[in-house]
């Protein structure tokens, strides 16, 4: 999965986008890299969250920067627009390792650097927009650096699983490749699922189960294939 595979689907429209920063100019340069799709649209950009959930009782996807000027952290940011119904890219220059791991270990969709080319851009955001994760090399590299990210210890056939449902593939068809009934599949992702809770890497969602496939080297990361 690329953040570069897709755009957004005419059967499904794509969420409001927020943006959370508190440079001026980079939401003007948004709008204007936006203004190449049909399909995108910001609809608001804001100096903190708490300006963005006073204004938007439910948002949509919100593109936040990670460092602002009222000091807030990134998780408690990223939780607090969860809580209110959004989704979150993190949309940030990257120069702070800690602040980009910080993010990562919250529940976002990915990461997407400013210096980002504008098509590659458009195509991520159009991604996340519908709700789907954008894996990116940056994003990669920022798991594979974490020195907390703690082995779920997966057994052979568990790492097989994951790998066949995570990169899309229906219940039905990663049974029958391996030779299972689709209740034995259900127990064998439920256990998957526990094994990364236990090592704080929660994983209730196909998105969540993809992100942990990447980190763990079980699918390839953007660039890698």
């Amino acid at each position: 999965m690329d953040a570069t595979a897709s755009t957004p689907s005419a059967s499904r429209a794509p969420r409001p986008i927020s943006l959370v920063d508190d440079h001026q100019l980079v939401g003007l340069a948004l709008v204007t890299a936006l203004g190449a799709s049909t399909d995108l649209k910001l609809v608001g950009a804001f100096p903190t969250v708490d300006a963005l959930l006073r204004k938007q009782v439910r948002p949509g996807l919100v593109l936040l920067d990670l460092r602002l000027a009222d000091g807030s952290s990134p998780a408690a940011n990223v939780r607090r627009i969860r809580e209110a119904g959004g989704d979150v890219l993190v949309f940030t220059s990257g120069e702070d390792a800690y602040l980009v791991r910080e993010a990562l270990h919250a529940d976002v969709l990915g990461l997407l650097r400013k210096s980002t080319p504008v098509e590659v851009m458009i195509h991520a955001i159009g991604r996340a927009a519908l709700g789907q994760p954008v894996v990116t090399s940056e994003w990669a590299h920022a798991v594979e650096s974490d020195p907390q990210l703690s082995s779920a210890a997966l057994s052979p056939q568990e790492s097989r699983v994951l790998q066949l449902f995570a990169d899309g593939a229906r219940s039905q068809r990663v049974a029958e490749e391996l030779h299972i009934t689709v209740g034995t599949l259900e127990d064998y992702i439920r256990r998957i699922r526990t094994k990364y809770a236990k090592v704080g890497r929660p994983a209730p969602t196909k998105v969540d189960l993809y992100k942990r496939a990447v980190e763990d080297g079980l699918l390839p990361a953007p660039g890698r294939e």
